[in-house]
């Protein structure tokens, strides 16, 4: 190839038009934006309902040993069968044992009084022989009551959630994978199926681990569908409209979905029909696969000009514009096409050999700790995102366990998440990261910790100071993804927010636990989410703050963590002796 085609090519490829640029004829949010913004949020919906749905699914109901008429007791015996205990500070019947039946219809044969003839505190007790009898004021079933998760098997309630959020891990992992090699659409409806299929499947679950395991699927699908939803809308939309998706649209539509589900479950109170009802709305989702296109910044890496170039003129057309007659320039195909050899053709250009070197550049997990510096920010993100996790899926499953109507708890949590994101957007636009998510994990976890002093007859004053809480741990929360990817540099941002996404996945695993422990003191959860919360929150002020810096581009351009001293720690992705023999190799005119 000459000189002089060389030179051609090169000026093809610097002046490559930006996507963005190339769609500016578009406009920011036309009928064709708003309808990709609405459609993609609405899809989100069904999330809400499986994310949360084991508040209801999984619900344990007032429950006590049964005993069956054959015992023969009287009726004096049978009301004083069952021992009388604390729960939470309160005087009830026990849920997980009895007095000895024999024992039992021994003294009622004999025309013995309970409590008078005989002292009930010196009577031998036994476990429920013969199951439980279970409340029906709130459930009329539930997975505890099919299969009495209950007492000695307690343990799988919890489990149940906790392998739920498994599957949302392992579907964190997978789903960028897949949507990156068979594109956005195909995974978007792909995990959408899962998600539905699955949940209608469990529906006819015949025991816990079937029930279990399906549940794991879900939670694969869940996720997968709403971080596909996320790719596909930020690659579509324009930078104005992208913001505003990724942090009010996404999020509100979750919510909604939240919203819904005590509504539903209010009417349907038999665990299989609530669950075959939530599953209905996923099936409405069908349509929009001849709505919602492909991302053409996708297709266009693929090297798929026609399809992107079709998408993009339906778009100008639904939006009433008259679309450029040309839109992609044929030097622009070739050079994309051919991109990686260009790399190699032509290190002449400096321009070029930079792209080259940013090229050959590979990040490793561990540099994220290469420095203390870095260590330290990623470690204290780690605990943020994993602590702030726990509380927010604390509180959201604990619902149930407050004082009042659980429908009317779990619908007030939801809403709460509305202005939670309002105020977090809020806030990211006009308040230091750092300040603005340290005060709202005070407040989340601070108002949490009075709860233990509020009078146990002040009922309502303790679920709003739950809500408060729950109000500022989701702010804090939303405003992570933004917080973490200004701390790391370009070359590890993607993997930092990774890494820190996943530990926040721990913390969801986690959290069902924290909510099992209120069987023990009803007040010991709210002491250790607050307690927790407002420690990470003292932490998160020793954070760098990102607000109004430029992004980092390398390790020697991030910020230190304060108290640290200002000499450098970090270290050169290459050597200067590798750069300088990379610099040997160019290909000379």
């Amino acid at each position: 190839m000459s000189r002089r085609c060389r030179a051609r090519s090169c000026w093809g490829l610097r002046g490559m038009r930006d996507y963005d640029e190339l769609i500016s004829f578009l406009g920011e949010w036309g009928p064709f934006q708003r309808l990709i913004f609405f459609l993609l949020s609405a899809s989100i919906i069904p999330n809400g309902f499986n994310g949360m749905s084991a508040v209801f699914l999984a619900g344990i109901p007032e429950h006590r040993c049964r005993v069956p008429p054959s015992a023969n007791l009287s009726r004096e015996w049978l009301n004083a069968s069952i021992p009388r205990e604390l729960q939470g500070g309160r005087e009830g019947p026990s849920r997980c044992r009895r007095y000895r039946l024999e024992s039992l219809a021994n003294f009622s044969a004999l025309g013995l009084q309970p409590g008078r003839d005989v002292d009930l505190s010196q009577l031998e007790q036994e476990k429920c022989l013969d199951g439980w009898e279970y409340s029906r004021e709130i459930y009329r079933s539930t997975i505890v009551t099919e299969w009495n998760l209950v007492c000695d098997d307690d343990w799988k309630t919890p489990l149940t959630t906790s392998l739920f959020f498994v599957g949302v891990l392992m579907g964190s992992f997978v789903s960028g994978q897949l949507s990156d090699r068979f594109g956005r659409k195909s995974i978007l409806f792909a995990t959408m199926a899962v998600q539905t299929g699955f949940s209608f499947v469990q529906v006819f679950s015949t025991s816990w681990e079937m029930f279990t395991v399906l549940f794991l699927i879900v939670g694969m699908g869940q996720i997968s569908n709403y971080v596909v939803a996320f790719i596909l809308g930020t690659e579509i939309l324009g930078k104005s409209v992208r913001i505003i998706f990724s942090t009010l649209g996404i999020c509100t539509f979750f919510a909604i979905g939240y919203m819904l589900l005590p509504l539903f479950a209010y009417f349907i109170r038999d665990w299989r029909m609530l669950l075959l009802a939530l599953t209905a709305p996923g099936v409405l989702c069908v349509p929009l696969w001849w709505v919602i296109p492909e991302s053409p910044r996708w297709l266009i890496s693929q090297g798929r000009f026609k399809e992107a170039e079709i998408i993009i003129r339906k778009a100008a057309k639904t939006n009433g514009i008259v679309a450029p007659a040309m839109l992609f320039d044929s030097t622009e195909i070739r050079l994309i096409s051919s991109y990686r050899d260009i790399l190699g053709l032509f290190s002449f250009s400096p321009k070029m050999q930079d792209m080259k070197f940013q090229q050959q550049q590979k990040a490793y997990i561990l540099d994220l700790f290469r420095t203390r510096n870095i260590a330290v920010i990623t470690v204290m993100s780690l605990l943020l995102w994993m602590l702030t996790s726990v509380g927010y899926f604390g509180l959201s499953l604990n619902t149930p366990n407050l004082h009042g109507n659980a429908y009317i708890n779990c619908f007030l949590s939801a809403i709460i998440e509305v202005p939670a994101y309002v105020i977090a957007w809020l806030l990211l636009r006009i308040l230091p990261r750092r300040y603005s998510i340290s005060g709202t994990l005070f407040l989340g976890g601070g108002v949490i910790l009075f709860i233990q002093l509020v009078p146990t007859d002040l009922h309502i004053l303790s679920v709003f100071l739950v809500m408060l809480g729950k109000f500022g741990i989701t702010s804090a929360f939303s405003m992570l993804y933004v917080y973490t990817s200004e701390l790391y540099p370009t070359i590890v941002r993607n993997m930092a927010v990774g890494a820190t996404s996943m530990s926040s996945r721990v913390g969801s695993i986690i959290a069902p636990y924290f909510v099992y422990l209120g069987a023990y003191d009803r007040f010991l959860p709210y002491i250790l989410m607050g307690s927790l919360t407002v420690l990470i929150g003292i932490l998160t002020l020793f954070l760098p703050e990102s607000f109004g810096n430029p992004l980092p581009e390398t390790f020697d351009q991030m910020l230190r963590v304060k108290g640290f001293r200002n000499r450098q720690h970090t270290k050169h992705i290459r050597s200067s002796k590798k750069i300088e023999d990379s610099k040997t190799q160019i290909t000379p005119l």
